[in-house]
């Protein structure tokens, strides 16, 4: 067996909020795991279960333009009405290692 320089490897309780979701205009359908860890800054992992893509999404990541899309490989409309949603679940980010 190989032996591995770790940069870290560490173990902690998250809480994840499964949540389906069709959005008004597209009727595209989101099936979402969202997982809040003390990690990335308080930032949440953003998965969709339907495609397996998984992004780490603030705040800022909803402002920045074409990020959805690519993430998750949606449309522009679709990203809307994702970020819509995602916008009253992402939190404020944290920088605790100030």
């Amino acid at each position: 067996m190989s032996e591995f320089d770790l940069l870290y490897d560490t173990q902690e309780d998250t809480r994840t909020r499964f949540v389906c979701f069709i959005g008004d205009i597209t009727m595209h359908r989101f099936d979402l795991a969202i997982t809040s860890t003390n990690r990335f800054y308080g930032k949440k992992l953003v998965t969709d279960l339907q495609s397996g893509r998984t992004a780490v999404i603030g705040p800022d990541d909803l402002d920045e333009e074409g990020y959805l899309e690519h993430v998750y490989k949606v449309t522009e409309e679709e990203a809307s009405e994702l970020a819509n949603f995602l916008s009253m679940v992402v939190g404020t980010i944290n920088f605790t290692d100030l």
